[in-house]
């Protein structure tokens, strides 16, 4: 069960970060297949942005961040999805993905989705990573 719902936490995370326009994509392509999806809460709003202190541990709000919040009931499920920003596509999107993988739905055909994701985020991240190390500079402490 914790690896299930570990599997779960790395695909919605995966899906709040991935690019918009290929999950609004895909997800109309599931969509195709399900018969019904009930629409419980579509909307934007604040959310604390949490942080922890690197020296000391304890953990500290930055401040508010904008998300767009989808929930829904499709094949006998409830998806959630949730984005930064106030794309309500986006998230409506990510909460049917969730609602079909849970369901087992296509479930193959969402992995593989899901997994092109992470390896482009992946990218996206060592690129920006090796941005800023090209910006580190070295000194000698006298």
């Amino acid at each position: 069960m914790a690896d299930q719902q570990s599997r779960h936490a790395f695909v919605l995370a995966t899906l709040a970060r991935g690019n918009d326009a290929e999950i609004k994509q895909f997800a109309e392509q599931l969509l195709a297949d399900i018969d019904e999806v009930e629409v419980i809460k579509n909307r934007t709003g604040l959310v604390m942005l949490p942080m922890r202190d690197t020296v000391e541990g304890t953990a500290f709000h930055l401040g508010e961040v904008l998300v767009a919040e989808a929930h829904i009931r499709a094949l006998g499920q409830e998806g959630y999805g949730m984005k930064t920003g106030r794309d309500l596509e986006a998230a409506m999107a990510i909460a049917v993905i969730d609602a079909a993988w849970q369901a087992g739905h296509e479930l193959s055909t969402i992995d593989a989705f899901v997994a092109a994701q992470a390896d482009a985020i992946a990218a996206n991240d060592n690129e920006r990573m090796r941005a800023v190390e090209a910006t580190r500079v070295n000194m000698e402490t006298f």
